[in-house]
C-alpha cells in the first residue's frame, strides 16, 4: 500500500485528501520511508528533513479536515534542489567549498511560494558542483544513480530531483535549468519537466554569471502536475529584478485544448547534431502521433548553426567568475573538471564575452522570427540515452556540446520555454525524451501539446531498479 501511495500524482492526492481517503501525514510518511529505503541505491538526497516534513504534513492534514486547504498542492511532498535556499537549512550546491554551517534565514522565491501553497518540503536533492554539468556527481556526495538502471546517471544538474520523482519519492520536484538541467534529467528518467520562459519564475539571489540563462521549474510524472506547480512557482516576488513575465496565470487553463491546427516544426538535427538513430526514431514516431491528432507538421531540418564556436569561451568565463570567489587554498576541493574549465576561463577576454552576448541577441531574433511561422518546435531532448554514472563529463566520450546540451542550451540563451516528455524506452531499457519549444511566454502552448501527447501515448512504465 505504501508503494502505491508513492506512485500517486499530485492530482490524485488532492482528490483523496478532499474525500478523506488519504491524509498528508500518511502520504508524507510513505514518501519519507521510500526515500530512506532507496537512498543507498540512488544517492538522490543531500538532506531529508523527516521532523519538519511531518510537522508540516500535520498542519496540512488539519487544513484539509477543516476543508480549508491553501491550494491544490497543500500536503503534497515536494523536494527542492540543493542549489537554492530553504529556510533553516544549508545550501551546499554539490561543493566541498561551501560552508555547511551557513544556515539560510529565508526561503528562495520558489521554496517560499511552495510553502505558502502548503506543500511539504521534505528534502534537498543532489546537484553536481554549482550545477555545472549534465551528469550528477560531485566531490561532496559522489554519483547519483538512475532508477531505470543504477549503473547509469539520471543526468544533471537536477539529477537528484529526477531520480527521486522517477523512483516514486514524491510526485513533484523543484529543479533549475541554465543549459538543460531540468530537461536532461526528465529525458533520462522518463519524466515531464519544463523550463519556463526566463523571468517567468522569480529567482533570488541573481548573482551567478549564468543568472540570465537560468529558470526554476517543475519535474513531474504528469503534465497536469507540472502545470499546477508552475502556477504556484510563477507568483511574483520583489527580490527578482529580472522577473518580467505576465503574472497570475493558471497554467492548467486550456490544458485540454489539444493540438489540432497547430503549426509544428520537427527538427531531428536542430543545430547540426547527430542523434542516436533509435532516439531519433522514437521521437519522430511521437511527432507523427501529434500529426495524427491534427497538428500540421513540417520537417525543417537544421535550424541554427553549431553553438560551440561562439559560446565555448562564454561558458568557461562564467566558471572563471565562480573560481575567483573561492579561496585558492580551497580550490583543490573542487571537481577537477570544473576547476580545469574555470582556469581556462580566466584567460577569456572581454571581447570574446561581448561577441557571445551579441550572438545571443542574434539567436533570440532568429528564433522569434521562426516562431512567427511555427507554434511549436520539436526536437529530441538529448541525442542519446543516459550515460553511465562514472562517465567523465566534457571529454570525447561524453562531450558537452555533442552529447549533453545541443538541443537544450539554445533555449536558455534565447530565454524561450522548453519541456521534455517521455516517448518510450530504447532497446537498452532507458527512457527517451522529446523536447517541445515555444516562443517566449507561451508555456500554455507547450503544456497543451504535451498533455495531448500524454493522453494519446501515456508513459506507464516504472523503473525496475526502484522497485524493492
Amino acid at each position: 500500500m505504501s508503494r502505491e501511495i508513492t506512485r500517486l500524482s499530485a492530482e490524485d492526492l488532492r482528490r483523496q485528501y478532499a474525500t478523506g481517503e488519504l491524509d498528508p501525514v500518511a502520504v508524507t510518511r510513505a514518501v519519507l520511508d521510500r526515500a530512506e529505503r532507496l537512498e543507498g541505491r540512488l544517492n538522490a538526497f543531500r538532506l531529508i528533513d523527516r521532523e519538519a516534513a511531518l510537522r508540516d504534513a500535520e498542519a496540512s492534514a488539519e487544513r484539509w479536515r477543516r476543508h480549508r486547504p491553501l491550494s491544490a498542492l497543500d500536503g503534497v511532498p515536494i523536494s527542492i534542489k540543493d542549489i537554492v535556499a530553504v529556510k533553516g537549512t544549508s545550501t551546499r550546491s554539490g561543493s566541498l567549498t561551501t560552508d555547511p554551517d551557513t544556515i539560510s534565514e529565508e526561503d528562495c522565491p520558489s521554496a517560499a511560494r511552495l510553502r505558502e501553497a502548503g506543500a511539504v518540503l521534505f528534502g534537498k536533492t543532489h546537484t553536481p558542483e554549482f550545477g555545472w554539468k549534465g551528469i550528477t556527481d560531485s566531490p561532496l556526495h559522489g554519483a547519483t544513480r538512475n532508477p531505470w538502471n543504477t549503473d547509469h546517471s539520471p543526468g544533471g544538474s537536477s539529477g537528484g530531483a529526477g531520480a527521486a520523482v522517477a523512483a516514486g519519492v514524491g510526485p513533484l520536484a523543484h529543479g533549475t535549468d541554465a543549459g538543460g538541467s531540468i530537461r536532461i534529467p526528465a529525458s533520462y528518467c522518463g519524466l515531464f519537466g519544463i523550463k519556463p520562459t526566463f523571468g517567468r519564475v522569480p529567482h533570488s539571489p541573481n548573482e551567478s554569471p549564468y543568472c540570465t540563462l537560468a529558470s526554476n521549474g517543475p519535474i513531474a510524472r504528469t503534465v497536469r502536475d507540472a502545470a499546477r506547480m508552475l502556477t504556484v512557482l510563477s507568483q511574483p516576488d520583489p527580490r527578482d529584478w529580472y522577473a518580467s513575465a505576465p503574472q497570475g496565470i493558471d497554467f492548467e487553463t486550456g490544458l485540454e485544448q489539444g493540438v489540432r491546427g497547430l503549426r509544428v516544426a520537427w527538427s531531428r538535427d536542430f543545430g547540426s547534431t547527430s542523434p542516436d538513430p533509435e532516439v531519433a526514431s522514437l521521437v519522430e514516431a511521437a511527432v507523427r502521433k501529434l500529426e495524427a491528432l491534427g497538428a500540421i507538421v513540417d520537417d525543417v531540418g537544421t535550424v541554427i548553426d553549431p553553438l560551440r564556436p561562439v559560446f565555448e569561451d562564454y561558458w568557461k568565463a562564467g566558471f572563471a567568475n565562480t573560481l575567483r570567489g573561492i579561496p585558492e587554498h580551497r580550490r583543490e576541493l573542487m571537481d577537477p573538471g570544473l576547476r580545469r574549465l574555470a582556469e581556462e576561463g580566466l584567460s577569456v577576454g572581454i571581447e570574446s564575452y561581448y561577441q557571445a552576448m551579441a550572438a545571443r541577441a542574434r539567436l533570440g531574433v532568429r528564433m522569434e522570427q521562426f516562431h512567427q511561422r511555427y507554434d511549436l518546435l520539436i526536437t529530441p531532448t538529448i541525442p542519446t540515452t543516459a550515460p553511465t554514472a562514472d562517465t567523465v563529463y566534457h571529454t570525447a566520450a561524453y562531450d558537452r556540446w555533442e552529447h549533453a546540451v545541443p538541443y537544450t542550451v539554445p533555449f536558455n540563451l534565447t530565454g524561450q520555454p522548453a519541456a521534455s516528455i517521455p516517448v518510450g524506452l530504447a532497446s537498452n531499457g532507458l527512457p527517451v525524451g522529446m523536447q517541445l519549444v515555444a516562443g517566449r511566454f507561451r508555456e500554455p502552448m507547450i503544456l497543451r501539446a504535451a498533455r495531448a501527447y500524454e493522453q494519446m501515448a501515456p508513459f506507464t512504465a516504472t523503473p525496475p531498479a526502484a522497485d524493492p
